[in-house]
């Protein structure tokens, strides 16, 4: 399907990195892929920000970060790395808010992915 290729590298990731992952399968890709929009880790990840719980927000951030590296989301995934580190070493005066918005932007561009994908297809 040269239209998920198409549209997975203008997105800005590894195509034939993530296919392997898939077993080169890109409908058992986009299977996987239309669950992300339901996926809680985000709205985990804000609530416990706005609570000041820092280890949930670590906790979902960190199965953010999972979920877009075996996803192949690059944009995401560095996105959530950029959140990860200062939450995993509990930097004290980090502008989560900012990171946040950050990843909400980027996991909103990777769930469309799929629709880009009807689109072009």
């Amino acid at each position: 399907m040269a239209a998920l290729k198409e549209v997975f590298q203008k997105y800005g990731a590894d195509y034939e990195t993530t296919m392997s992952r898939f077993m080169g399968s890109e409908q058992i890709y986009l299977k996987i892929l239309a669950m992300l929009p339901r996926d809680e880790n985000l709205q985990k990840l804000d609530q416990a920000l706005q609570a000041g719980d820092y280890p949930a927000a670590f906790d979902a951030a960190h199965t953010l970060k999972g979920m877009a590296g075996n996803l192949g989301l690059t944009p995401l995934y560095q996105a959530v790395c950029a959140t990860v580190e200062p939450l995993r070493a509990r930097a004290p005066g980090e502008d989560y808010a900012v990171l946040f918005q950050s990843v909400k932007e980027e996991f909103k561009r990777a769930a469309g992915l799929v629709e880009l994908v009807k689109e072009v297809g």
